[in-house]
């Protein structure tokens, strides 16, 4: 385990880590400016939180496979796609685990109070989503990307 938390610790994953953040970010504006557009046009509260989700997961997939991860052979695979929906429905099921349980631990929160926890949530989670994300997801066309190089720069 120590020698796999080292694999965090150099520059290409600070970097990487600091952009699976900032599309974060960006992302949960875009999420949050859809779901209140779907609100006030009349969607449900659920069906325009799925709507957004789905969108902002999508974009955000492919944003980190471009500019995190500098993938730039333009392919999109179902199998990646899938898992990347998959370490973000489990970090959104972490998230809500983190909102119930700071209510349980603090009482009924204000809008502010379960903001905070939600930001608590992103920031704990931006580690376990940047591995996912780059030893899971995206783990099979990076070391294609690597051993394309090394070909090209032993040729």
């Amino acid at each position: 385990m120590k020698q796999y938390l080292k694999t965090f610790a150099n520059r290409e994953s600070v970097g990487q880590m600091i952009k699976v953040g900032l599309v974060g970010v960006f992302n949960t504006i875009v999420s949050f400016s859809l779901f209140n557009v779907f609100r006030i046009v009349g969607v449900s509260d659920q069906l325009s939180l799925a709507i957004a989700f789905g969108l902002t997961t999508f974009v955000s997939y492919a944003i980190n496979r471009r500019w995190t991860f500098a993938l730039k052979d333009g392919k999109v695979s179902t199998r990646e796609t899938v898992t990347f929906f998959a370490v973000n429905i489990v970090a959104y099921t972490i998230s809500a685990a983190i909102l119930e349980v700071s209510k349980i631990w603090f009482g009924p929160l204000t809008r502010v109070q379960e903001n905070l926890a939600l930001i608590g949530a992103a920031a704990l989670l931006v580690l376990p989503k940047l591995a996912g994300y780059r030893d899971i997801v995206f783990g099979s066309a990076l070391r294609n990307a690597y051993d394309q190089e090394q070909e090209t720069t032993s040729a």
